[in-house]
């Protein structure tokens, strides 16, 4: 785990001492500024005078609960997070703690390695929320963090604007690495919703086999191994928001279930009879044409209504014209800043063939570039040699009609991989195959 660098101010809050004090030495090694209290009155007083980025509070203590302080921060300190530890953990703790506004729930004892990946997660969340609330009100050309001019990208955050002023459910699609996922976080931190749980699911990337379980949580003995009950996602997202990404990726019984939760709002963990009510809104997204998986029987037709009420479609980045530019700029300061060293700046041939490249893996693709760029710069200028090869000559290659399906489509697959630096299971969601068909191919090649 990397160390903090801004020295983001911590407030633990537990009436044991001892817990108090080793988890004040574990954060200090890793250099946050850190604060104790050992009951929830201290800790108002703290926060009172003074900011304070994460609250870690225990749930039980004399005369005034955790739970009472989680509610009070949420309600009066919007910059604030806040993460619950608990000697007695359970389903119903779970779920209160969610409610009230927790952003994440840690069962004692815990190692080092658990606590710092909790401070490390919720932190990265409150920035990731800072961002967006910041770029929203002080820059027009970023407005829920999406740098662009583009009319076109213009129309998608009318699409968000329009989405944040109710609860209705939102289908997002649009290829890989478009940024399906920050117009969610835009639709929910702009909403009313905006200070509850924002749990952003990957279903192509959770074995089918444990889908069902993190979804909607498990009662003690459900199965072999399921020694204690454990709240799913969706008991998380309670209050909030829950975002499927890569919903065409779920098989057929997750469907009937997913399409349950839409009409009835309750929840069947595994091993359980007895539903539990969830207040949650529903955004999904896919980077495949739901409407031709209906039509082939691959999708259920009647979730796909009950989810594309209000469609969202982002456009690939080389339909956005001039937005390539404004990212480029944006990207290059990013790491600059990142690496303590100047903004190094492009010849015009590099920004020319930056600008009419094709970037298949989208705004992923071009960030992943120009991180590179940027590191491996060793000067304050980036010429075209720097490159990798198939930008090069992207600029010089004519239209050759006399080359076989085959040429074109090894071709093809190389620039996927080289843009996601050879990630074969990026590569294969790009391409639309499965892991299996692109080995094949690459052994062709």
């Amino acid at each position: 785990m990397t160390e903090a660098c801004n020295r983001e101010r911590i407030l633990v809050v537990d009436d044991a001492i001892d817990t108090l004090e080793i988890i004040q030495r574990c954060l200090e090694s890793h250099k946050y500024k850190v604060y104790t209290a050992t009951g929830v009155i201290a800790a108002n007083k703290i926060l009172e005078s003074t900011p304070i980025d994460l609250v870690i509070t225990d749930v039980k203590m004399p005369k005034v609960s955790g739970y009472d302080l989680v509610r009070h921060i949420r309600e009066n300190l919007k910059n604030t997070e806040v993460a619950v530890i608990t000697g007695y953990p359970s389903i119903d703790g779970v779920v209160k703690a969610f409610k009230f506004g927790a952003e994440e729930y840690l069962a004692k004892p815990f190692t080092d390695e658990e606590l710092l990946s909790l401070v490390q997660k919720v932190l990265e969340k409150l920035q990731m929320r800072r961002s967006i609330q910041s770029q929203m009100k002080s820059n027009k050309s970023a407005p829920y963090g999406i740098i662009t001019e583009s009319l076109v990208m213009q129309k998608v955050i009318n699409a968000i604007e329009k989405a944040a002023t109710n609860t209705a459910t939102v289908l997002i699609t649009g290829e890989s690495g478009t940024g399906k996922e920050l117009v969610a976080r835009g639709i929910h931190y702009s909403s009313s919703r905006g200070s509850a749980p924002f749990v952003p699911i990957n279903c192509g990337g959770i074995p089918e086999s444990l889908l069902e379980s993190e979804l909607f949580g498990y009662v003690k003995g459900a199965f072999t191994g399921a020694v204690e009950s454990r709240a799913g996602f969706f008991q998380t997202a309670d209050g909030g928001t829950i975002f499927l990404d890569e919903i065409s990726e779920t098989i057929p019984a997750m469907q009937i279930k997913l399409l349950r939760i839409l009409q009835e709002k309750e929840v069947y963990m595994v091993g359980s009879r007895q539903p539990r009510k969830v207040d949650i809104r529903i955004i999904a997204a896919t980077n495949k044409d739901l409407q031709s998986l209906v039509n082939k029987n691959l999708f259920r037709k009647d979730l796909f209504y009950r989810l594309n009420v209000i469609s969202i479609e982002i456009p690939p980045l080389y339909k956005r014209g001039s937005d390539i530019l404004l990212l480029i700029n944006h990207f290059t300061s990013k790491y600059a800043k990142e690496l303590a060293i100047s903004i190094p700046k492009f010849s015009d041939q590099v920004l020319q063939i930056l600008k009419h490249y094709n970037w298949p893996g989208n705004v992923r693709e071009l960030e992943n570039v120009i991180q590179r760029l940027v590191i491996m710069n060793e000067g304050d200028f980036i010429d075209t040699p720097e490159l990798p090869s198939l930008m090069r000559f992207s600029l010089k290659s004519e239209p050759a009609f006399n080359r076989t399906l085959a040429d074109v489509e090894a071709e093809h697959i190389r620039g996927v991989l080289a843009s996601v630096s050879g990630n074969k299971t990026q590569a294969s969601r790009i391409l639309d195959v499965d892991r299996k068909t692109l080995r094949e191919k690459l052994k062709k090649l």
